[in-house]
């Protein structure tokens, strides 16, 4: 008859990555203090126990200080990264630039760049759910919001 074309599908199975360094405990918890909120406990990192330099600090750092000693864990955030922050008048005065790790804890995309990054989540979904894997482990590694700004 015509042409028969044999299509052999292989799965890939990459290798872990090498353990050669893993995420640590974060070197800050001794600032994690408990709170309880109409009879519901929860914990907050005092970052004014941090001291003096914490207070002189302007309020747009202290959220950028805030997110890397949430965050620290000797891996991705070092100790010496929210030290960095925590010095920020003395970097500023020396005229030195320092490289600040921030790692939101919620991201709010509207519709023009957020329904791109929705589409890929589903496609990347699509893909390891035909390859046999969970499609549930592909998520964003923070909340993410998408707000639609206009009537649909």
């Amino acid at each position: 008859m015509g042409d028969e074309v044999n299509i052999k599908i292989v799965e890939i199975i990459p290798e872990p990555p090498c353990p050669t360094k893993m995420a640590g405990e974060n070197p800050f918890g001794y600032l994690k203090e408990p709170l309880e909120i109409n009879g519901t406990a929860h914990t907050f990192y005092n970052l004014p126990a941090l001291g003096e330099k914490y207070n002189k600090l302007p309020f747009s750092i202290r959220v950028l200080l805030e997110s890397a000693v949430r965050n620290c864990d000797n891996f991705q955030i070092q100790k010496t990264d929210v030290e960095k922050i925590l010095n920020w008048n003395e970097t500023q005065a020396a005229g030195v630039s320092v490289e600040v790790p921030f790692r939101p804890s919620r991201v709010v995309l509207q519709d023009f760049t957020g329904v791109p990054a929705v589409v890929d989540f589903a496609a990347m979904r699509d893909a390891v759910k035909a390859l046999g894997g969970n499609p549930e482990d592909i998520n964003p590694q923070c909340p993410s919001d998408l707000v639609i700004d206009h009537s649909v």
